[in-house]
């Protein structure tokens, strides 16, 4: 075995989403204010905290749907410091490539484990139907980190949304569950709120399948098999 370390070469980030440009200038913004004794990790952990916050409140909202208004916060404080950590490495040109990307998207997982299994541990929502919106959201990132692998391309965004659209919708979805509170299912046991989740996680899942077959006809056609190409040679 080598005791070479790991060169990773440089990634294309894909971000297509409608906040994009508008998120970048204020992070920039932020980045430039932030006193030097903040750093990338502990913005990291503070994204980590916000996902903390998120859990909690929604659990708490089987006591009083007042403890929403803490998932809130926690969408808030999760958004900061998600988002600002590896915008902070960049602005100050002090990125570590492959500890960064390690440890920002191990604590994505499980900051996005917590927030979807909350959801599913709050009256509003049923815990199997929050899990398909986590598989998922699970299988795109799968998706994501493959593709930094056979492409170079992080592709950070989907149908012109990415991780700050997706917390607006779930601010709006956790508001509307203070208006209408949980009363009897629309059909039986199944809320409105359980067919919003369910349909986000279906067309999770159908973005991961087009996806992959979109990606591996590019590299169907960029790494063609060996015996046709031996053909196309004779």
């Amino acid at each position: 075995m080598s005791d070479k370390p790991i060169i990773l070469t440089p990634i294309d980030r894909i971000q297509q989403n409608v906040l994009a440009r508008s998120e970048r200038r204020l992070l920039n913004w932020i980045c430039g204010r932030l006193p030097q004794w903040v750093t990338p990790d502990m913005l990291t952990y503070l994204g980590l905290a916000g996902a903390v916050l998120i859990f909690f409140g929604y659990v708490l909202s089987n006591l009083a749907e007042e403890w929403l208004w803490l998932a809130i916060t926690g969408y808030a404080v999760q958004w900061f410091g998600d988002s600002t950590d590896g915008s902070l490495a960049r602005f100050r040109k002090i990125e570590r490539p492959r500890y960064g990307y390690f440890l920002d998207h191990s604590c994505d997982g499980l900051a996005t484990t917590m927030l979807v299994v909350g959801i599913g541990l709050s009256p509003y929502v049923t815990l199997e139907i929050a899990l398909v919106a986590l598989a998922g959201y699970l299988l795109l990132s799968v998706h994501a980190f493959l593709s930094v692998r056979v492409l170079g391309e992080l592709k950070l965004s989907y149908l012109n949304a990415g991780p700050t659209e997706l917390r607006f919708l779930l601010i709006g979805l956790t508001l509307a569950m203070m208006g209408f509170g949980y009363g009897p299912g629309w059909f039986g046991n199944v809320s409105g709120f359980d067919i919003f989740v369910g349909v986000i996680g279906a067309i999770l899942i159908l973005l991961f399948v087009i996806q992959t077959a979109v990606t591996a006809r590019r590299l169907s056609k960029e790494e063609p098999a060996r015996n046709q190409e031996w053909r196309s040679r004779r």
